[in-house]
């Protein structure tokens, strides 16, 4: 039995990242340990923690440099502030109760220590490596984090070296502007135009991508590096194909016509989920197509299912006495969500709709079950872009992980209140 931890702390060369493994002298940490001092390799040569020369820490602690030390100076990191951080860090564990005291000769712990050549102040350096050792020591201790903070945290974070954001629809609703034109520099001046805002999905439209290629979507990257872009391809055929294209340009979703065979359909789903991007499945002009969804397998189910504005639907309903309590003019919603939704799991699917959607219909279209709102002309067509999508955006709430702040996701902290 063993426990893992992990933490960063600190900001420049001089941060700290820790991953440590706890475990029995006897199991597979204790011989990772003996591995690591006896097995040594040039540059990452393992070394027992001291707190100072000829006083080695409780638990025994072994550090292994991640970064190739390739010199004195490196070296002289390591063997100093690093050493003697997670040295005290660890005896700190256990004069908090981290540790249990009784357990100390019982088990032994791996301390993977990450160094930048760069980082020069000593001080930093252990301050980072101390505070990150002993939060990675109560996170391993804690079993933190859990199984659902990882689920509900995992799409919201972003990680600090990569550069950019990978956007996930975790919390609908969105706008989604469709750039259903085919000049190219239109399309970069709406773009520009566009408010930047977190709900709003930017696609590239049936004529931008057959006139311009799927190259397009790269362009799109460029002007919002932090976009969730949307390729409308209304891919037929050959869609593991076209899917990856599109995906190799870095769209976020691809449309696929529903009009396709339930083969040619999964085929693109299939596509799509080995790629990491969203499917999105569009029925226009597809009759039956509850039938038609019911049909593909329940994990080939589309991410989003778009659906067209249906105005006979609602007034034949009507006619017939039928209750429209819960129709819209793209249908029932709720109805279509039941069918996409993964019922081996929690994954929800989406629901978009399209067709003359204007700001006055938007609050009713969400009440209804919409989880994306499609406009086209209303915002491309207009003279003043940023107002047209505020026209839309005023009825959406504000994306909440852009109201918390960069630690909100950590542990929580329990006071009781005597």
């Amino acid at each position: 039995m063993y426990r893992i931890g992990e933490a960063l702390i600190g900001d420049g060369p001089e941060l700290a990242h820790i991953d440590l493994l706890i475990g029995d002298k006897q199991g597979p940490v204790g011989q990772a340990f003996a591995n690591g001092l006896s097995n040594l390799s040039v540059g990452h040569t393992p070394l027992t923690s001291v707190i100072r020369p000829n006083l080695m820490t409780k638990p025994a602690t072994l550090i292994i440099p991640k970064v190739t030390v390739g010199d004195l100076e490196d070296a002289s990191k390591i063997f100093g502030p690093a050493q003697t951080a997670v040295a005290r860090a660890v005896a700190d564990a256990v004069e908090e109760g981290y540790i249990p005291k009784d357990k100390v000769e019982d088990i032994v712990i791996n301390v993977s220590v990450f160094i930048d050549p760069s980082a020069e102040n000593y001080r930093k350096i252990y301050q980072y490596n101390y505070g990150a050792t002993k939060l990675a020591i109560r996170r391993a201790m804690d079993g933190y984090p859990d199984i659902d903070k990882v689920l509900a945290e995992k799409d919201r974070g972003t990680h600090p070296i990569m550069g950019f954001k990978v956007k996930k629809l975790w919390a609908p609703p969105y706008l989604q502007v469709a750039l259903d034109l085919n000049d190219e520099r239109a399309m970069e001046r709406i773009i520009a135009d566009l408010p930047e805002n977190e709900r709003i999905l930017i696609e590239a439209g049936t004529p931008l991508v057959k006139k311009f290629g799927v190259g397009i979507i790269s362009r799109i990257r460029e002007l919002r590096p932090d976009a969730f872009i949307i390729a409308d391809l209304k891919t037929l055929d050959v869609g593991r194909v076209e899917v990856k294209m599109a995906a190799d340009e870095t769209a976020d979703a691809v449309a696929i016509s529903g009009l396709g065979t339930i083969e040619s359909i999964a085929k693109a789903i299939h596509e799509a989920q080995k790629q990491g991007i969203y499917s999105i499945l569009d029925m226009m002009n597809v009759d039956g197509f509850k039938e038609k969804l019911g049909k593909l397998p329940d994990d080939l189910k589309p991410d989003i299912v778009l659906l067209h504005r249906n105005v006979d639907m609602e007034s034949y309903k009507k006619e017939h006495g039928k209750d429209v309590g819960d129709m819209t003019e793209w249908g029932n919603i709720f109805d279509i969500k039941e069918i996409i939704n993964n019922k081996k799991s929690d994954k929800k699917g989406l629901v978009a709709v399209a067709g003359g959607i204007e700001p006055k219909n938007v609050k009713d279209a969400i009440k209804k079950g919409a989880d994306i709102i499609i406009a086209g002309r209303y915002i491309i067509g207009s003279r003043d872009v940023r107002r047209a999508a505020q026209d839309f955006l005023q009825y959406f709430d504000p994306d909440k992980d852009n109201m918390r702040l960069a630690m909100d996701e950590d542990e929580n902290i329990d006071v009781k209140d005597d």
